[in-house]
């Protein structure tokens, strides 16, 4: 299939009660490795919007008494229909948000894998029963469907970021609308067209895509109706649309900012921690809220560590994501490359080396090359802001405490990186580290059968995991006279 063929085999509607509609108006979708418009799909505005929470709410009753083996199918077969097309979707999240073709496929695999779990989890939602202590009665414990639930995805996974909270809400009993990312609003828009295959109800998932995301998602979120909201994005964003959700006490799930550390101690296997920090670093050209951020390196092994990092981001191709080895795309618009443009020079001129890359490359397209920078002075932009860029800003240290207190001076908590040879020092440090996620020996901790989330200021709640459907669940319990 040609990228033409690809981008024109995706609905550019809004979804909404199991139809395709037009919008009074349309935005561009661009092609960040070229700059070149690839559509114009729906731009939504508050009342296009309010239909669609309109559709989920008058789907939410019937959904909620379908059975769970149904809607576990229902998951499955949108499973298996992803995995029929990941080349199709592959391309489509290539030519719209930039990272490579092998990336896109990965992602691809990634994100049926939230289906498959959650076709598992909702044949298994249980409650309980007991006696009261005193007698006299028993308590009868159920899991009901939340609600109606809106679902904000990010840009740098557009379709994993999707089926993490379709997928639960599906499987729970929620009918939800969801809006993608202005930037890569394909992937959401093909997905629903699968699940529509699938055999998913009408209403049950509706699609609002839109350039003017408070305007039309703020009454939504403000509607009573409305019960659930998971968002994916900004910290400052998140604190936004939290103020919001407290006018209705709206259940919420926040998974926000990062500024991730990753630590090498002495003893740590170099092979493994090299490979560990590109994998961290480097995934998504390290547009991930998971990307590792800072970067401490025991003393005694950071010139080795050093020469060998910058050997591994040298030898990476930077290109489209579309040319055959390609590992690193472009950043997804001009802002990100001046903003991480911004974070090196700043932090070159406190002092900092810059070893690598650190100048925008010229031409169409918006590519930041890979970079290392050493030397990182502490309290640098560099080490206190998200980078979300393939920038390695390494760091050293020489006692234990101290780098654990570095690693913890941050209002985010979102995942760390720990490489050591030694049990008792990883589990050690493992559990002073102030972040909800933990990669010990390893550089990416996402997993559909993981609880990901994280502390202080990275967010609320879980996605994925067993906890991950609890998230759309409430819990009932009925006091039965004896």
């Amino acid at each position: 299939m040609t990228p033409t063929e690809a981008i024109a085999s995706v609905p550019t509607d809004l979804f909404i009660a199991g139809s395709w509609r037009t919008a009074g108006r349309t935005m561009a979708v661009e092609n960040p490795a070229t700059g070149e418009v690839l559509t114009q799909v729906a731009d939504a505005d508050p009342d296009e919007a309010m239909a669609a929470l309109d559709a989920a709410a008058a789907a939410q009753a019937d959904w909620a008494r379908t059975p769970a083996r149904a809607r576990s199918e229902i998951l499955y077969r949108a499973f298996e229909l992803l995995h029929a097309e990941v080349d199709r979707l592959a391309l489509i999240m290539t030519l719209e948000m930039g990272k490579p073709l092998a990336e896109s496929k990965g992602e691809i695999a990634y994100a049926a894998e939230f289906f498959r779990w959650f076709a598992e989890e909702a044949v298994r939602i249980d409650g309980g029963h007991m006696r009261a202590p005193a007698g006299g009665a028993r308590f009868l414990v159920s899991k009901q469907p939340v609600g109606p639930c809106v679902l904000i995805t990010p840009w740098n996974f557009p379709m994993a970021m999707g089926t993490r909270k379709i997928g639960p809400a599906i499987a729970a009993g929620c009918t939800s609308v969801i809006k993608p990312a202005e930037a890569t609003p394909l992937s959401t828009l093909a997905l629903a067209e699968i699940l529509q295959r699938a055999g998913l109800p009408d209403g049950v998932v509706n699609v609002v895509t839109t350039s003017r995301a408070d305007d039309a998602m703020s009454p939504l979120i403000l509607d009573p109706r409305s019960r659930k909201l998971s968002f994916t994005g900004s910290t400052g964003v998140g604190k936004h649309l939290l103020q919001l959700a407290a006018q209705t006490v709206m259940r919420t799930s926040m998974e926000l900012g990062g500024n991730a550390p990753l630590i090498v101690f002495d003893d740590a296997d170099m092979d493994t921690a090299v490979a560990g920090t590109i994998a961290a670093k480097l995934r998504n050209i390290g547009q991930a809220c998971t990307a590792a951020n800072r970067i401490f390196v025991h003393a005694s092994v950071a010139e080795e560590f050093t020469r060998r990092i910058t050997e591994e981001m040298a030898s990476r191709q930077m290109g489209s994501g579309l040319e055959e080895g390609v590992t690193i795309g472009p950043l997804i618009d001009d802002k990100a490359v001046e903003k991480v443009s911004g974070l090196v020079r700043s932090a070159a001129d406190g002092g900092a080396r810059v070893l690598l890359g650190g100048v925008p490359e010229p031409g169409p397209g918006h590519f930041f090359p890979a970079t290392v920078v050493t030397d990182v002075p502490e309290g640098s932009e560099l080490g206190s802001t998200e980078i979300f860029g393939p920038v390695a800003a390494i760091s050293t240290f020489t006692d234990e405490d101290d780098v654990i207190a570095r690693a913890n001076n941050t209002p985010h908590g979102l995942v760390s990186y720990v490489f050591t040879e030694s049990l008792r020092r990883g589990l050690r440090v493992c559990d002073a580290l102030e972040t909800g996620m933990v990669g010990l020996n390893q550089g990416v901790v996402s997993n559909p059968a993981a609880p990901f989330g994280g502390m202080k200021e990275s967010g609320l709640g879980r996605e994925g995991g067993l906890t991950g459907i609890e998230e759309f669940l409430d819990t009932k319990y009925i006091g039965i006279a004896d």
